[in-house]
């Protein structure tokens, strides 16, 4: 199986709010591949955080890609989705990874279509109760899936162990099908081989970095580590 560029991606959920854009800049002064904003409406997750005017105002702040993943209600997914999609593209109109949950989209075929059509890059999130099986039928739409290995609405928990199992079934499916996609795995992501160096081991190669990144004081040591065992790892499999 060949190996995949491994992806460095920090969410800004444990950034200073209120300094935002200084915190996007410090992001891309460390090396990181791209910027995921978590999108939480109060309603899917118990939890309030950016619009999409907020992160296109980010825009002004780096050249680095961004990734939105909108942890909202079916109805916030339907009625925004232009708006998310438009403000996650990069600084030359480059499609910007937009993530929908698949426990949040009913005619999940159609949501991911909408974003490709618009301009964007279709994702597909599960959550750690969610089988894998529910987006098996929808791989050849989406360009990442992303594994939730804690449950969304808060930063700081704890990686979830059973989740590796989920992605090495899922990234056996892309390379039987020989499909172009990446697996993203979200929380408790540090830079020890139990957390980012199995989710490596498994398949996963975009790791989401919160806490466990933001944890540093100097944040482009915390990416060179995360990196280090990230790639360490995949050549275990």
């Amino acid at each position: 199986m060949k190996t995949r560029p491994t992806q460095i991606i920090p969410s800004v959920l444990p950034a200073d709010f209120a300094a935002l854009g200084i915190d996007c800049t410090k992001l891309e002064e460390a090396g990181c591949d791209r910027i995921q904003f978590d999108v939480m409406d109060g309603n899917f997750v118990p939890n309030l955080t950016f619009g999409p005017d907020v992160i296109a105002a980010q825009r002004k702040t780096t050249k680095l890609m961004f990734e939105t993943q909108l942890m909202v209600s079916e109805r916030c997914t339907d009625a925004m989705l232009p708006q998310f999609t438009e403000c996650t593209k990069g600084p030359n109109g480059e499609p910007g990874v937009v993530i929908v949950h698949a426990e949040a989209c009913t005619h999940l075929h159609r949501a991911l279509s909408n974003i490709r059509a618009m301009g964007g890059s279709p994702s597909v999130a599960l959550n750690p109760s969610t089988p894998a099986e529910a987006i098996e039928n929808v791989l050849d739409l989406v360009d990442h899936v992303l594994v939730m290995t804690v449950n969304p609405g808060f930063g700081g928990q704890a990686y979830i162990p059973t989740m590796t199992d989920k992605i090495r079934k899922i990234r056996k499916w892309i390379v039987d099908r020989e499909l172009d996609v990446d697996i993203e795995v979200d929380g408790g992501i540090k830079a020890s081989p139990e957390t980012i160096g199995a989710c490596a081991q498994a398949g996963a190669n975009c790791f989401i970095a919160g806490s466990g990144l933001f944890a540093y004081d100097d944040m482009s040591q915390g990416v060179k580590e995360l990196r280090a065992i990230a790639e360490e790892y995949q050549q275990k499999k």
